[in-house]
This record gives C-alpha cells, structure tokens and sequence, in this order.
C-alpha cells in the first residue's frame, strides 16, 4: 500500500455482519485549504457507523484524509463529499461524520452529515445507570 495521499479508500469484511455494532474513528488532524484565502483549516473530524458486510482500513482511511490537505474547499463541501465517499466504500447500515472545524475569523463551525441505509432500523439502544439498573431506549 502507498504512502502518499490517494482517494482509494480500502475495506475489509465485516467479521459480525448479524450484529449492529458502533465504531468510531477520530480524525484530530484533517486539514485542507479555504477556497477565498488559500490559508489552512483544519478540524476534528468525527466518524460514527454501524457497518454492514464491509469496515474501512485505517491506514488507506489516513491516505485518503491526507489528500484533502492541498485541497481548497468549503467546510460543508468537504464534509458531505467525505460522507459520500465513505457511504459508497462500504455501504453501512448508518454513518454520521461529524467536522469540527477550528476558530477562523472568531468563530468554531461544525458541520454534521448522516447516511443511513434504506430499511435500517436500529435496535433500541441499551443504557447502565449508576445504579446498576439495565434499561432500553426505543
């Protein structure tokens, strides 16, 4: 595999495809370039999903972050083409990127993108409290 910037993302399969199951990845160090200034931006980027039969291979998953970095683009472009990208990778049940863009001219933005398959209902979701006590969520 390559050690430069690429837009190839690579997958592998799910090993619990019967199973919802969460995974999130944590970008801390996704940048680009404004589009009016050619200054660098840069933001958190926050990737939650539940897979279907394909995952994502992390360090194909950096490459393709790493091509962003000469790129000029707006932050909700760059947001939403990443989703799709990703979305047309592995084709997951569900999947919310969420960009945390760092303060340019006084203000924080983020941009949040959600996919979510067609028919997919998640299952209710589990909590533990402090009390031990196991409730559900519909």
């Amino acid at each position: 595999m390559s050690t430069r910037p690429a837009k190839t993302l690579e997958t592998f399969a799910n090993p619990s495809p019967q199973r919802d199951y969460w995974v999130r990845m944590e970008i801390p160090e996704f940048t680009c370039l404004c589009p009016l200034t050619g200054q660098p931006d840069f933001a958190t980027l926050v990737i939650d999903f539940v897979p279907d039969r394909r995952n994502i291979e992390l360090k194909s998953l950096k490459l393709y972050m790493w091509s962003y970095r000469n790129e000029g683009v707006f932050h909700e472009a760059v947001t939403n083409a990443i989703l799709d990208d990703l979305v047309n990778a592995i084709k997951p049940r569900y999947m919310r990127l969420t960009a945390k863009w760092y303060v340019r001219g006084g203000i924080f933005t983020t941009v949040t993108a959600e996919h979510r398959k067609k028919g997919w209902k998640p299952a209710p979701s589990v909590t533990i409290d402090d009390s031990s006590q196991l409730s559900t969520r519909g």
